[in-house]
């Protein structure tokens, strides 16, 4: 047995998938079958996609529909029909895990989707079952908490899991909870109210013929085991809320039904988070939302009182066969929710009706005469919906619901929810019209200016509205909402925009001026206090308006129109806004407002700005321009010279107090400046002043060491422009001259200052010499007595009396420094006994030289007969060798070898060359005695294993890789 998937079925779910809006909302498809049926079906359900059909004969047929040809067929009851039944009634959950069938004698089974075998149920034997409650939890394991209705009126509690012993019963426990005596339960319905400080509170439906009752209240505790009732506490504590009718038909249908989950796919926000809920009865279709709060007794007072009835009168008619249409008299046989509509049966006829306008959306006979239909039946989670006959299946298709869903809020008057569910920008227009255009009837105008701003309606039409009824306010909301509806590339509309926008602000501000001033009152309801809070709210709004848009405003325009209405701050807060700091520096310093001119200044990075305003700035404020051009390191100094002499030139007070002085030195020794142009301007400065005290400039000038970074010629120009003697002998000596600082210095008479310089020339005892005569001389000719002189002779150690004779007068006596004579040629016969003394020891020295020449010609050395080479290992006596007086001995050859090893490139060169000479006999007699005694001196001149040859080889290891390295083992 299989369902065709060529058609029927899967033709029905294309047309699901189709989003043409010329397709009506409903369309009933039949599902053709392609397998034959031995019965028909007595029951139905379906749910998360899986159909659950029984048939006459006792079978169940499980059929996956995303797989139609997935049927599970090998599925009966325990018992035969004739024993315990037909099924009369099956309850599905919302995930299809657990399956309650009821048989016709009162017999009842459980099955769940992992089994193929239903299992009886004890301790429901014998309860006419005629609804489920199922847990809201929504469990697949077991079913927890769930309530059954009874046709004897009792409402149970019970808890049904799967159970794989045989003699364990599937119902863990049965709990009767209350009894309606008025005739069957004919719905349940349990779901979780949202309160954070009541989370185990639930709300429970019932429906009877003539009654729906609302419970609400909180639950015990609740167990994972099932151990015990959890709904026994709001039974018994809580008081139901009562919606009853008159005039009860007992014959006719009762159900209970409740809307399915919002769908997953082109879902949209909906009207409400609530679920709706259809109560069908004799009357008709009694329903509304299901609100959730609040999480009280009243709920379900507030529950009925916004829900309305369907009346059973209020369905279409149906056509006789004259084509005269004749009143319903036929019962409704079962209802259906979807998301915006309510679907009935009647008879074989299928009617939807939109639940929001009640007008009638489809109308369809689809039963033939005589067929008799199982009921409507909804997946709860899948949001399918079904037509079950006795041996038929039809799916009602619901193409693209909520289309029109715009269109009755629109006509309702419910804008917001009809712009929620408008659908392209067309839909979105007419709604937003209609909603400004009734506002604007009901004098709302303030909130008719933001639906406006969305919609199409004509910009002039809108603003003539505002300004006929003079309503300013509003048409500033609607300029604020309409600019935000223009593209960027639309320059000129958002110019204007924002351009009438800033004269609405003005004019506003202004208004509210004026009021606070007068201390009138705006209106009726305002009074100056909130006249001068709403001053401040529309400041705020501006200036936010200001900062979205500035790109917008035109900067000689918006100008134009702040200065027009003389409001400085806006004016100030726009051209800061807009980055324009030279309007707004310009504007502070024309009206020498030096602090309002610091704290912009304070706020800006752009160089230019400091270079244009300091001039100014720094005659008045120049402490404060300072400070704030100290922390701006990019600044290029050369560019604020002028500004810094400009300053100085005017200054009256110390070097101390100088700012120009203060910021060159932070430039220099902060910032490291090696600017010619900077240093010379701290130069000219300290020079220029008038003070004689040069301790600063010297200062200054000894800093910079012998590599200055200020032009040296340029320096001396203005020290001896100015006198600045001491400033100058430093200059000369940095420059190397020192002869014309020595002579500077003594031609001001400044002769502790020649006698420093004097000295500085370490490396050149000539020069120094001389400079410390030129010192003497002026020192003599200045002096009083010799003893002066004398004493200034003690201050040098490269002169001597001798020197110093020249300068004196010729009138001096020898007599006036006798001593000093004295003393020089004492000094004179000490020198000469040290070099006769040194003279001598030489001699001796030069003595014990030769007597230890003379006796290396008798020195010698004995070699044992069984002596060996020291390198190769062999007998020393077998060929001609050396040996050295540290004992060591070499054969000549093996000694060549090594010494040439570490020799250089020409030392090893001519050792070959010398070899060659002496071995090819190339060279005879003295030559070739010269030859090797030279060969002899090149090879032998010292020990390789105890000499320099041997400290060269320090860093070579001990073994080698060639060597053997088992001789060194242990």
């Amino acid at each position: 047995m299989a369902l065709d998937p060529s058609n029927g079925y899967v033709a029905a779910r294309n047309l699901q998938d189709l989003n043409d809006i010329a397709l009506p909302i409903f369309n009933v498809e039949r599902v053709q079958l392609q397998f034959s049926i031995a019965s028909d079906f007595v029951a139905a359900q379906v749910a998360n996609n899986v159909l659950v059909l029984a048939l006459s004969n006792g079978r169940i047929l499980r059929i996956d529909l995303d797989n139609p040809a997935d049927i599970d067929a090998d599925i009966d009851l325990p018992k035969k029909t004739s024993e315990v039944g037909v099924i009369r009634r099956m309850f599905l959950d919302p995930t299809a895990s657990h399956l309650i069938i009821c048989t016709a004698l009162g017999e009842n089974y459980y099955l769940h989707t992992q089994s193929r075998q239903p299992r009886p149920l004890s301790r429901l034997r014998g309860v006419s079952i005629e609804t489920v409650a199922w847990n809201p939890a929504l469990p697949t394991t077991s079913t927890r908490e769930i309530l059954i209705g009874a046709a004897d009126g009792n409402i149970y509690e019970a808890y049904i899991e799967t159970s794989t012993e045989f003699y364990r019963k599937e119902d863990k426990y049965l709990k009767t909870l209350l009894k309606y005596p008025d005739g069957p339960i004919t719905g349940l319905w349990v779901d979780g109210v949202t309160d954070a400080r009541k989370p185990d509170v639930r709300r429970v439906l019932i429906a009877t013929h003539s009654r729906l009752i609302h419970l609400v209240g909180k639950i015990g505790r609740t167990s994972h085991e099932g151990g015990a009732s959890i709904f026994t506490k709001l039974f018994d504590t809580e008081q139901p809320i009562v919606h009853e009718i008159s005039r009860v038909s007992t014959t006719a249908p009762s159900s209970l039904v409740v809307s399915p989950d919002t769908p997953d796919s082109n879902s949209l926000e909906s009207l409400a988070p609530d679920r709706i809920f259809a109560w069908l009865s004799s009357q008709g279709t009694f329903y509304g939302r299901l609100l959730t709060s609040p999480a009280t007794t009243e709920l379900g007072n507030k529950v009925f009182a916004e829900s309305k009835l369907l009346p059973r009168s209020q369905l279409p008619a149906a056509e006789s066969a004259n084509g005269r249409k004749k009143p319903v008299q036929d019962a409704i046989d079962s209802i259906a929710l979807t998301q915006w509509h309510i679907v009935h049966l009647v008879g074989g006829r299928v009617i939807a009706i939109n639940r929001l306008n009640d007008e009638v959306v489809f109308d369809q006979v689809v039963l033939d005469p005589g067929q008799q239909a199982l009921g409507l039946f909804a997946d709860q989670q899948k949001n399918t919906f079904w037509l079950f006959t006795t041996q038929e299946i039809y799916e009602i298709v619901v193409t693209d619901e909520d289309r029109d869903v715009w269109k009755v809020m629109l006509k309702t008057e419910h804008f917001d929810a009809a712009l929620r569910y408008a659908r392209g920008p067309t839909q979105k227009d007419a709604v937003a019209t209609a909603s400004g255009d009734y506002l604007v009837s009901k004098g709302s105008f303030l909130e008719a200016a933001g639906v406006y701003g969305k919609s199409s309606k004509p910009f002039e039409q809108v603003a003539l509205i505002f300004v006929d009824n003079d309503q300013q306010d509003a048409l500033r909301k609607y300029l604020l909402t309409k600019i935000t509806t223009y593209k960027k590339s639309c320059i000129m509309q958002r110019i204007m925009i924002a351009s009438w926008l800033v004269e609405i602000y003005m004019c506003k501000l202004n208004s509210l001026d004026d009021t606070i001033i007068t201390k009138a009152e705006l209106s009726e309801t305002l009074n100056p206090a909130q006249t001068k809070d709403q001053l401040d709210t529309i400041r705020t709004e501006f200036q936010d308006f200001v900062k979205k848009y500035r790109s917008d405003l035109d900067r000689k325009t918006t100008y134009d129109i702040i200065s027009s209405h003389g409001r400085e701050d806006e004016l100030l807060f726009f051209a800061s806004a807009v980055n324009d700091y030279n309007y707004v520096l310009g504007y502070w310093m024309q009206r020498e407002r030096w602090t309002e001119v610091l704290d912009v200044l304070k706020k800006q990075t752009e160089p230019e700005i400091f270079y244009r305003y300091s001039s100014g700035l720094i005659t008045h404020v120049a402490v404060d321009l300072v400070d704030i051009l100290m922390r701006h390191s990019d600044l290029k100094t050369r560019n604020l010279i002028p500004a810094l002499l400009n300053y100085d030139r005017n200054f009256q007070g110390p070097l101390s107090q100088n700012q120009a002085v203060r910021y060159l030195l932070h430039v220099i020794n902060q910032l490291n400046s090696t600017d010619a142009a900077v240093h010379n301007t701290l130069i000219s400065i300290y020079a220029s002043h008038p003070s004689k005290d040069e301790t600063a400039l010297l200062s200054y000038l000894e800093s910079q060491g012998d590599e200055p970074s200020f032009d040296s010629d340029f320096a001396l120009r203005l020290c001896i422009e100015h006198s600045r003697v001491q400033s100058c002998v430093h200059i000369y000596s940095t420059m190397g001259q020192y002869l014309q600082a020595v002579e500077l210095a003594l031609a001001h008479s400044e002769i502790d200052l020649a006698s420093l310089v004097a000295d500085r020339p370490v490396s050149n005892p000539a020069l120094r010499k001389k400079l410390w005569l030129a010192v003497a001389k002026k020192v003599i000719s200045q002096s009083n007595g010799i003893k002066t002189a004398i004493e200034f002779l003690k201050r040098c150690d490269l002169l001597k009396i001798e020197d110093l004779i020249p300068f004196f007068p010729d009138f001096v006596v020898i007599d006036d420094f006798k001593e000093e004579i004295c003393a020089a040629l004492e000094d004179y016969s000490r020198n000469i006994d040290g070099l006769k003394k040194e003279m001598d020891e030489s001699s001796q020295t030069a003595t014990n030289i030769k007597i230890d020449i003379a006796a290396l010609d008798h020195r010698y050395a004995i070699v044992e007969p069984g002596e060996k080479c020291y390198d190769c290992g062999l007998p020393l006596l077998s060929r001609q060798f050396f040996v050295f007086p540290c004992q060591h001995a070499f054969h000549s050859d093996c000694l060549g070898r090594k010494v040439m090893e570490q020799a250089g490139i020409g030392k090893s060169k001519r050792i070959r060359e010398l070899q060659g000479m002496v071995s090819k006999g190339m060279v005879t007699g003295a030559k070739r005695d010269r030859c090797i005694a030279e060969l002899d001196g090149l090879v032998a001149s010292a020990c390789i294993l105890c000499s320099d040859f041997a400290i060269k080889r320090i860093d070579e290891p001990f073994v080698l890789d060639t060597d053997d390295r088992n001789v060194w083992a242990l």
